[in-house]
């Protein structure tokens, strides 16, 4: 279980796999289950593929504190552009999250990230993450 590298608690998790993970590159997985709180008939709505992506960025954050032996610190989304979502995702999905960090300085991260099911790109955008002080 990777939740203690998150800052976000059960039932809001919407991360579930570190797949890979490198000081400037994760991958992530999350397997849409039928309890999750973004989900409405069968399917995972909008802002849950949001807030997995922006979850995957907190993993990258998370882990990276885990390897120093540090807690995991809060951040926040400080702006997301270029969003684009091809569809919705259903109960049982997996989806696989790519996160690229493009720049770090002074807490601020900006990333870009992509989120794949069966191979097919879901979603694509690139966020800027500030961990709280």
């Amino acid at each position: 279980m990777i939740a203690h590298l998150l800052p976000q608690k059960y039932p809001f998790v919407m991360v579930d796999t570190l797949v890979q993970y490198t000081e400037t590159t994760l991958a992530s997985a999350y397997t849409v289950p039928v309890e999750a709180v973004f989900v409405e008939d069968g399917l995972f709505l909008e802002g849950g593929v949001v807030e997995h992506m922006a979850q995957s960025v907190a993993l990258h954050t998370g882990y990276a504190y885990h390897l120093r032996q540090e807690a995991a610190p809060t951040g926040y989304i400080g702006a997301i552009s270029q969003v684009e979502i091809a569809f919705l995702p259903k109960v049982g999905d997996l989806l696989e999250s790519k996160v690229e960090i493009l720049q770090e300085f002074l807490g601020i991260t900006l990333v870009d990230i992509q989120t794949y099911v069966s191979g097919e790109l879901l979603a694509s955008a690139k966020m800027k993450t500030v961990i709280a002080s």
